[in-house]
């Protein structure tokens, strides 16, 4: 009797829940986003940093020595281009540069020594800074051509919008001479073209009272130096002119007591499946600047949605991270890449330094998943010698299940003796056990090429490698550790 009557109960379930779903189906037929924004709410990201920090300052003295700061990432002919604008100590002033790697999770190589895109000649409209790189790639008379938008101003700090074009990528680039083609439109985000028509998404106005956009005149606190609502402009044509939405903002910062209430600073609108995506920074109005990373979807491009489960990469997955922010991406499902400037929370012993790396976080959407990350690129490790654990990245790999590390390297002919690779753990990521995990010999084939992998079982949240040369007196060249993770 118990079973018969749990029985009726399950198919008495089971017809409810299908009444609910020709009813709900019935529903959302008539209304085809609000399905999707079902579907969105449900979808869950799983958080994996990077092989962080994936470009630093440059060491030498160059024109990027001190800061700097993400701008546009994107993937043309199987090449990943980040560009990014940093200040110098010569120059002290924002100009623009690009890095390119195989994968999107590098190695990411600087291009040339100089920067791609430079402040314009004094008296000029960008003589103080250039910044804030968004590319698009056209056709233009059957010639491939790259557009890039940027940010700049004078010494009067009012961000205008300007052009620039290029055959590659790489440049060299061009400004366009009707510059700039949008006055005072801050941070440039991401540009898209729809229906023939060219959108200007921006991070506008720039540090401004709330108390003085008729929007929102009901807030009395003022947004935080570089944070403002997203607000869009739209042109006929890459060169303008270009008419500011009469409905901005789209989209301004959370409520008090909301993850983002401080404020939201630019980030990329993109196209993907049919609707548009952002990945944004934001802040909270207490503390220093810490920052994490929230998602918004709109179905025109002007209705903006936040996600009820933000934000989707926090900051405090990254060790020694104080906050991501300058959020570019690329969609790659189920991975996005999250490109953002990467702000440490203390540095030589000094906390919230404001120093400034780049950075990138994989957002995972769906299971089973695999993916490899780079970790370590030595050309050259001597007899006997042995890698700093410092120049490894932490390996993160508390969200996954599956972890495998494959050690590839050269041998001379003389060499008599493999590298051997040590693997050692941390909770945090910050301190790692003085003694191995685990450990492996790669496979030794003189004067030749050999490849090993090998199964990390662990618990650990976080994993870092050192190399060591078990040959006393040969070197061993071209070493390249990779991770595969899964779940």
């Amino acid at each position: 009797m118990k079973g018969k009557t749990r029985n009726s109960f399950l198919t008495g379930f089971a017809l409810f829940v299908l009444f609910m779903a020709i009813a709900m189906n019935s529903s959302f037929a008539q209304d085809d986003a609000a399905m999707k924004r079902l579907l969105i709410e449900q979808t869950n990201f799983i958080q994996i940093p990077g092989p962080n920090p994936i470009l630093t300052p440059d060491p030498k003295g160059n024109w990027d020595d001190k800061v700097t700061e993400a701008a546009d990432g994107f993937e043309h002919l199987g090449v990943y281009y980040f560009y990014y604008h940093a200040v110098g100590t010569v120059t002290e002033s924002y100009q623009l540069g690009v890095a390119s790697a195989p994968s999107p999770l590098g190695p990411f190589n600087k291009h040339g020594e100089n920067p791609i895109l430079v402040v314009g000649p004094e008296g000029s409209w960008d003589s103080k800074h250039v910044a804030c790189a968004m590319i698009v790639r056209s056709e233009k008379e059957n010639e491939e051509i790259f557009y890039m938008w940027y940010s700049g101003c004078d010494t009067t700090y009012q961000w205008e919008i300007g052009l620039a074009t290029a055959p590659h990528p790489l440049g060299p680039w061009t400004k366009y001479e009707g510059n700039p083609v949008l006055e005072d439109f801050g941070y440039v985000g991401g540009v898209l073209q729809v229906d023939g028509k060219w959108r200007i998404y921006s991070a506008y106005p720039i540090n401004t009272p709330w108390s003085k956009l008729e929007e929102v005149k009901s807030r009395s606190l003022e947004y935080h130096s570089d944070y403002s609502p997203l607000a869009v402009a739209i042109g006929d044509k890459p060169e303008g002119p270009y008419v500011k939405y009469e409905g901005n903002p789209l989209m301004v910062r959370g409520k008090t007591g909301d993850w983002d209430d401080g404020g939201i600073s630019e980030a990329e609108v993109l196209y993907n499946n049919g609707m548009y995506h952002m990945y944004y920074g934001a802040v909270r109005t207490y503390g220093p600047r810490i920052e994490g990373v929230g998602y918004a979807y709109s179905f025109d491009g002007f209705e903006w949605f936040k996600y009820g489960k933000n934000p989707v990469a926090a900051y405090q997955a990254e060790p020694n991270a104080a906050a991501f922010a300058e959020i570019h991406a690329i969609i790659e499902p189920p991975f996005v890449y999250l490109y953002h400037t990467l702000r440490p929370e203390s540095r030589d012993g000094k906390m919230y330094s404001w120093e400034e790396d780049l950075g990138v976080q994989v957002l995972v959407t769906q299971r089973p998943f695999n993916f490899e990350m780079p970790v370590l690129n030595i050309d050259n490790l001597g007899g006997g010698k042995r890698s700093a654990i410092e120049k490894c990245p932490p390996i993160s790999i508390g969200n996954v299940e599956g972890v495998s590390i494959t050690a590839e390297c050269t041998y001379s002919k003389k060499s008599n003796k493999p590298i051997r690779v040590h693997i050692f753990s941390s909770p945090d990521g910050l301190k790692y056990d003085t003694t191995d995990l685990v450990w492996f010999d790669n496979d030794f084939i003189p004067g030749k090429t050999a490849q090993k992998t090998f199964d990390v079982n662990t618990n650990a949240r976080y994993i870092k490698v050192i190399i060591e040369n078990l040959d006393g007196s040969q070197a061993v060249s071209d070493i390249i550790i990779t991770a595969s993770l899964s779940g």
